[in-house]
């Protein structure tokens, strides 16, 4: 699948810089104890072989396409930018801080948040979570997904889009069956989780929030050929006020910022497994 096609992924792009998601730019270090753990991919402290960076790289493309086509829906985009805030780091806190949480919801994904920066702030976190769920690679939830917190007027071509993108042979490259479910014995991990947010522009009905990310993909079991890894990524959401609260109409996605790897040894098969069962993904961020 190529981005080439599409405004803003062109030929510039090829040297996968670290301005790209799974580019070159990534920090690595290799843990001790490597060796000897048979076949349990996740026994080893290694980091995963270039088969799951692979898979790492196609999810990502997949949340590029979502920015790509809600770009393009919009005519290229908007080249002057919400008037720009000139607050200090110290005026934008990143902790969870601020007014009482939204009550409503629409399906799983929170909603009505405040025309105001935290509120922007909100809704792009948890958008952000939505977009990185496993629920984007089922038709019908994903569907779900899109019109929730997409502006009505780049749905259509929207879901289009990304329909073709989630074509049986990707999903099948990534380890699910055409109907977007993990082979018996597997589950299926898609997780993002926001680790700061910052409104880079607000001006009336429109904002511009950068959301900083770790996430996690791959098939949690014991016979994984995909083990679950970790990424790090900002996404840049443009926002409008449309329905009384706020929804997508473009984003972008760059790698990092990303940490040094700690020390950690990577869990077995087993342990992920049953984490991923046992904790549940929030359905709201900050």
């Amino acid at each position: 699948m190529s981005l080439g096609d599409e405004s803003g992924y062109g030929a510039e792009s090829a040297g996968r810089t670290d301005e790209r998601f799974g580019g070159s730019g990534q920090t690595r270090t290799r843990l001790p104890g490597g060796g000897g753990q048979g076949d349990d991919v996740y026994g080893g402290a290694r980091r995963p072989l270039r088969s799951s960076r692979s898979l790492i790289t196609v999810v990502g493309i997949v949340v590029l396409l979502i920015a790509a086509i809600a770009f393009a829906n919009q005519g290229g985009g908007d080249e002057d930018a919400p008037g720009e805030t000139t607050k200090g780091a110290a005026s934008q806190p990143t902790a969870a801080t601020g007014v009482k949480p939204v009550t409503g919801k629409d399906g799983q994904i929170p909603s009505g948040y405040a025309k105001d920066e935290q509120g922007a702030q909100s809704a792009a976190a948890n958008y952000a979570v939505a977009l990185g769920s496993d629920g984007m690679f089922k038709s019908g939830t994903r569907r779900d997904i899109v019109q929730t917190i997409h502006d009505p007027a780049v749905v259509t071509g929207l879901l289009s889009s990304l329909d073709k993108a989630y074509s049986p042979g990707f999903l099948a490259n990534i380890g699910l069956t055409a109907d977007g479910a993990a082979p018996a014995g597997l589950t299926f991990v898609s997780r993002t989780v926001p680790v700061g947010t910052k409104v880079t522009g607000l001006n009336g009905d429109k904002a511009t929030v950068e959301v900083w990310c770790t996430g996690l993909v791959g098939l949690a079991g014991k016979d994984s050929t995909k083990p679950v890894t970790e990424t790090w990524f900002t996404i840049t959401q443009n926002l409008t006020w449309v329905g009384n609260d706020w929804k997508i109409v473009s984003s972008t996605q760059k790698e990092g910022p990303t940490p040094v790897n700690g020390d950690n040894r990577a869990s077995s098969a087993d342990e992920i497994a049953g984490a991923v069962a046992g904790y549940g993904g929030f359905t709201y961020a900050r």
